[in-house]
């Protein structure tokens, strides 16, 4: 059952959103990182549960590496989050189509414009690893009119607002819950579909190895890519030299037709999607968000099977227990009074 809204409190975080927003966007950006520095060591210091999560997450994914070291990579997450944010709140005024190459270096990128020339469905599908929020809006910028997978907010007012602030430059965005038909016809017409492929997808998920132990993936990327025969572009926006830069990389392209039509074809194509993640990934660790929990659910254990009798040794009837001779004649020669 849905929580009562509570509307003014809704329309109160709306203006309170808007007012930090602008704020950001009024620093000059060296003042913003010394802000985003200072957050940060405070979110590190009070935030002790997702500290806690970053982790046991590093734990998993790099089991070689020691506590201090660990420690140091979850106080260098906060910080490049929070500098994301800054970022990100100055993307509209600083990224346009005469700027962006102040900020953005291209790696790889043949496929991507070589999909689009032919009108074939593209599929880019990153992590939350750098600047996430950076291939719809530059994709946006070129006027490729890009199409992002997002999770709509609950509070109606800072949903539009956001919705808006992401789609300034020429993106639309597709709401995850609901929006399916939207991405089938994104994919149908030959257009982009962006999405963040690394979310829990609940105990129900496609379970694939990532950093060697099992994480639960949605399947509807592999579905949609097979379904349409669209290409798949493994990429991701990594920060560079400590400043508005960012190394914009396609890490891998996959066709859907290289993989045999079979039970296990979405599998293996998922756990290509997640191995090109992961290698990304390993570049800098610091730029991914560790503070999710990526291996909430577990694998369901196997379904042991009951034995199954034969049912001729059911229907034998029981034998007595065979006694020697010496207990015989013990009866005998005492018998029961």
């Amino acid at each position: 059952m849905a929580k009562p809204r509570n509307q003014k409190i809704e329309w109160l975080v709306y203006i309170a959103v808007r007012l930090v927003v602008t704020c950001l966007q009024m620093l000059p950006l060296w003042a913003g990182y010394k802000l985003a520095n200072a957050i940060a060591w405070i979110a590190y210091q009070v935030n002790k549960r997702h500290r806690q999560v970053a982790m046991e997450n590093l734990a998993i994914a790099f089991p070689e590496m020691t506590e201090t070291k660990r420690d140091q990579t979850v106080r260098a997450v906060y910080r490049h989050f929070m500098i994301m944010i800054i970022e990100i709140a100055h993307i509209p005024y600083t990224l346009s189509l005469t700027t962006w190459r102040k900020h953005i270096h291209f790696q790889g990128h043949e496929p991507v414009l070589k999909a689009i020339l032919e009108r074939r469905p593209v599929m880019i599908v990153t992590g939350h690893y750098g600047n996430w929020e950076m291939a719809g809006y530059l994709f946006g910028v070129y006027n490729f009119n890009p199409h992002s997978i997002y999770r709509k907010l609950d509070n109606p007012y800072l949903d539009r607002w956001l919705r808006q602030f992401r789609e300034h430059a020429g993106q639309k965005m597709i709401p995850k819950k609901g929006g399916f038909e939207q991405m089938e016809d994104v994919l149908k017409s030959g257009g982009v579909l962006c999405t963040v492929g690394d979310q829990d997808a609940g105990p129900k998920g496609l379970f694939v190895d990532f950093f060697g132990k099992p994480a639960s993936t949605h399947k509807a990327m592999a579905l949609m890519a097979i379904e349409h025969q669209a290409v798949i572009l493994i990429g991701a926006a990594r920060r560079i030299h400590d400043r508005f830069e960012y190394q914009v990389e396609i890490a891998d392209v996959i066709d859907p037709s290289e993989f045999p039509e079979g039970p296990t074809a979405v599998k293996d194509l998922t756990f290509r999607m997640m191995a090109s993640l992961e290698a990304i990934i390993r570049k800098d660790p610091t730029q991914y968000l560790w503070l999710h929990r990526r291996w909430k659910h577990a694998p369901p254990e196997p379904k042991q099977k009951k034995k199954r009798l034969d049912p001729a040794e059911t229907a034998r009837p029981a034998m007595a227990p065979e006694v020697d001779s010496e207990t015989t004649s013990r009866i005998i020669s005492h018998p029961v009074q």
